[in-house]
């Protein structure tokens, strides 16, 4: 297949490799997307989904960790598209600490500097380095770019990004990151494409409702809070994430339970969340399907919608009023009863959803008499990633 310029993104977490294979152009052009699932773990699968019918399969994969899945990925992709047909590789780097705000090449400084920002995120930035060294071992002459989900709050106010602790955890790099930065990027260009120029200038909410979870208070197009805080296990209640807890838990259940911090570390981002309230899974389709028979299931997803609630009462605050509320993510993008929930009793705001528009996941949900206009938008973070390559390296997508 003959194609130009080609930028492949890479979205790595702990068990898994999402990527999304992009054509350079105006606009850029997807060619496909898929991931290698279950890294490490029994049963993994290598998926991909394209415009060829040879590129639509999911089938087991050999992947006993991750240097062994992105070996397999990169010989699929040179298998299919032929040797020497990526231009750029982008990164989605979960944690770029207090100094990296914006996108930048991969080089042995920066390696060493996400090393020693690795205690700031050991779930995420382990298997990111591991995958920019896979990636340069491969292919040593081809530019790789980092691409910070902290990036987007880097500028927090002061006020918002100061935490409550005794200033010398400041100058060690202790505040409020936020994270889900690369979503809220893409989220805040599609609201200025589909509403103009002054609805993104505008009070906007947007809230990233997934597997993570987050919301951002954003105004004149520049953020001014976030849930997620120091690491992503702060803020809303999440699949398997706490989101924020009285931090006299730890002592108390030091003392009690004989729990140290790294099980504490485990229980609060792989045991907790709608999985811990439910106990029967992670996964809000599942807990949707059997709420009426099942009343610890019913409690998590009524715990989820309340705590999102709340938080869109205090940004609102914090922002003076609100213009509008942008629901994504997979729970965000396709669970009419949760936004339904979220939304409910906030007319109060300006906030009235239409059920139609709601049940029939339109792009605005709200009444046309609300002061409020709530949309859905499907975020799109590789997009993002890839445009920011692109930008960077002045490959001409603006």
């Amino acid at each position: 297949m003959s194609i130009g310029r080609t930028v492949l993104t890479i979205n790595g977490g702990s068990s898994s490799i999402k990527f999304a294979l992009f054509e350079v152009g105006s606009p850029l052009r997807r060619i496909l997307s898929g991931g290698i699932e279950r890294i490490g773990l029994p049963g993994p699968f290598f998926r991909v989904k394209g415009a060829l019918p040879e590129d639509n399969f999911s089938k087991g994969a050999d992947a006993p960790d991750h240097l062994a899945a992105v070996a397999l990925l990169t010989d699929w992709i040179e298998h299919r598209s032929g040797h020497g047909a990526l231009s750029a590789i982008g990164h989605r780097v979960v944690h770029g600490g207090p100094n990296y705000s914006l996108p930048q090449l991969v080089t042995p400084e920066m390696v060493g500097e996400l090393r020693r920002l690795s205690p700031f995120d050991p779930e995420h930035l382990p298997e990111e380095i591991l995958l920019t060294e896979a990636l340069h071992r491969r292919f040593p002459d081809l530019p790789q770019v980092a691409c910070f989900d902290t990036a987007f709050h880097h500028d927090l106010p002061r006020v918002a990004r100061l935490l409550p602790l005794p200033r010398r955890y400041e100058a060690l790099g202790v505040r409020r990151y936020g994270f889900h930065g690369l979503s809220y990027s893409f989220l805040m260009e599609e609201l200025e494409r589909l509403a103009g120029k002054e609805a993104a200038q505008g009070r906007i909410i947007l809230a990233h409702l997934g597997n993570g979870a987050s919301l951002a208070a954003v105004h004149g197009g520049r953020p001014v809070d976030t849930s997620m805080s120091f690491t992503p296990t702060a803020g809303i209640p999440m699949s398997t994430r706490s989101g924020d807890l009285d931090p006299g838990l730890l002592w108390y259940l030091a003392r009690t339970e004989g729990l140290d911090v790294k099980r504490f570390n485990e229980m609060v981002n792989f045991q907790s969340g709608l999985l811990g309230v439910s106990e029967t899974s992670s996964d809000m389709r599942d807990l949707l399907e059997c709420e009426s028979r099942d009343v610890r299931a019913a409690e998590a997803v009524a715990l989820f919608c309340y705590q999102v609630r709340k938080w869109i009462g205090a940004f609102a605050a914090a922002l003076g009023g609100l213009d509008t509320i942008i629901f994504a993510g997979g729970i965000g993008e396709n669970a009419p009863p949760v936004r339904a929930r979220v939304c409910g009793g906030l007319a109060f705001l300006g906030i009235e959803v239409d059920e139609k528009r709601n049940a029939a996941n339109e792009g605005i949900i709200s009444k046309d008499t609300g002061r409020v206009a709530v949309r859905v938008i499907r975020t799109d973070e590789e997009i993002m990633i890839a445009r920011s390559v692109c930008r960077f390296l002045n490959f001409g997508e603006s």
